[in-house]
C-alpha cells in the first residue's frame, strides 16, 4: 500500500487485493482462535458523519487483532469550539498508531493522510470512495461465487451517490466482471468513472433504468441516501420505484446472490431477508477479517 495508507481502491493492485484476501482467511480463523498479534498499539476512529457497520467493524477488528480501539466524537470535542480539521488531524495522528476517518468532505481523507505521520484509512468520504467496503463486496463475492471473472454483477439503486458503488466499479472492473449499471433517471453513475474503468480494464458495461435480473450472478443494491438530498419528497419517490420486490426474485437464477452496504431501510423488504439470495449480512460479517487484515497490514504485521 502507498504510504501504508488506504484512500482509495486505486491505491491497490489486484496482487495485493488478493493477498488480503489471502490474509483475510487468515484472520477468520486467528478470530475464532484468539490468537491476537499485537499489544501496543492504538487505532484511533475519527467519524465525523453517523456509522454502525464500518465504525463498530473497525473497532471489532482493531481489538480482535489486539489493538486498542478509541472511538471519536466529534459532537463532544474542540470541533464545537472551532479548531480546524487539521489541527483535529495532527492532535490525533500523536495519540495513535492508525486513523479510520470518515468525513462528509471529498478529499477529507487524502487530505488527512498528507497532514498524519501515522498511516491513515478512508471509511468514507462524501460520495466519494470507501475503499475498504469493496474489499468485503469483492471478498464476499469470492467466497460465495468461486470467482469474480466473468460474472454478471448488476448495480442498482443510487448509483451517484454512492460512494460504495464508485469504489465497486473499479474493483469490479479489475477482477473482469461484467456489469450493468440501473439507476434513475439524475441518479446515473459519473460518466468519468465508468469511462475510466472501460478504459483502464476493457470492462463490458451497460446502462439501464429498468430493473432486470434474468442475467444476474450478483444483485447489489443500494439505498437512496435522503441525507444527500435537498428535496426528500423526490427521495421518497424514488425510493418506491426501485425497491427489491419478492416478484423479481422469481425471475432470476437460482444461485443469483443480494449484497447491500447496509443500512437498508425499504429498498429490500423484510420477506426478501428469508430468501435463499440474501447475503447481505454475511456480507457485513465478513468486514471483520477484512478490516483486520487492512489494519494488520498498515501496522507493518508479521507472523500471520
Amino acid at each position: 500500500m502507498k504510504k501504508k495508507d488506504l484512500i482509495s481502491i486505486r491505491d491497490l493492485g489486484k496482487d495485493e487485493i488478493e493477498n488480503l484476501f489471502s490474509l483475510a482467511k487468515k484472520m477468520e480463523g486467528a478470530a475464532k482462535s484468539g490468537k491476537k498479534f499485537f499489544n501496543d498499539k492504538i487505532v484511533f476512529n475519527l467519524f465525523f458523519e453517523p456509522s454502525t457497520r464500518t465504525n463498530l467493524s473497525f473497532q471489532a477488528a482493531a481489538a480482535r487483532l489486539g489493538c486498542t480501539p478509541v472511538a471519536f466524537n466529534p459532537q463532544v470535542g474542540s470541533v464545537q469550539k472551532g479548531e480546524t480539521f487539521s489541527d483535529t488531524i495532527k492532535i490525533i495522528d500523536g495519540y495513535c498508531d492508525v486513523i479510520v476517518i470518515r468525513h462528509a468532505l471529498e478529499g477529507s481523507a487524502r487530505f488527512a493522510s498528507q497532514i498524519a505521520e501515522h498511516p491513515v484509512i478512508n471509511a468514507g468520504d462524501g460520495g466519494n470512495q470507501h475503499p475498504t467496503q469493496t474489499l468485503i463486496d469483492l471478498y464476499t463475492i469470492s467466497k460465495i461465487k468461486g470467482k469474480i471473472k466473468g460474472l454478471s454483477v448488476h448495480l442498482v439503486g443510487d448509483l451517484k451517490h454512492a460512494r460504495a458503488m464508485r469504489s465497486l466499479l473499479y474493483g469490479l472492473g479489475m477482477f473482469g466482471a461484467e456489469v450493468t449499471l440501473t439507476a434513475p433517471v439524475g441518479l446515473e453513475m459519473d460518466p468519468a468513472i465508468i469511462n475510466e474503468v472501460k478504459e483502464k480494464f476493457g470492462t463490458k458495461i451497460r446502462l439501464t433504468g429498468k430493473v432486470d435480473l434474468k442475467d444476474a450472478d450478483v444483485l447489489y443494491v443500494c439505498r437512496v441516501q435522503k441525507e444527500r438530498f435537498a428535496d426528500p419528497y423526490e427521495a421518497e419517490k424514488i425510493k418506491k420505484e426501485f425497491r427489491i420486490n419478492p416478484e423479481y426474485l422469481e425471475r432470476a437464477k437460482d444461485d443469483m446472490i443480494i449484497l447491500h452496504p447496509l443500512p437498508k431501510i425499504d429498498e429490500i423488504p423484510e420477506e426478501v431477508d428469508k430468501s435463499k439470495h440474501a447475503k447481505y449480512f454475511e456480507q457485513a460479517r465478513n468486514g471483520i477479517p477484512i478490516r483486520m487484515a487492512v489494519l494488520y497490514t498498515v501496522l507493518g504485521g508479521s507472523g500471520a
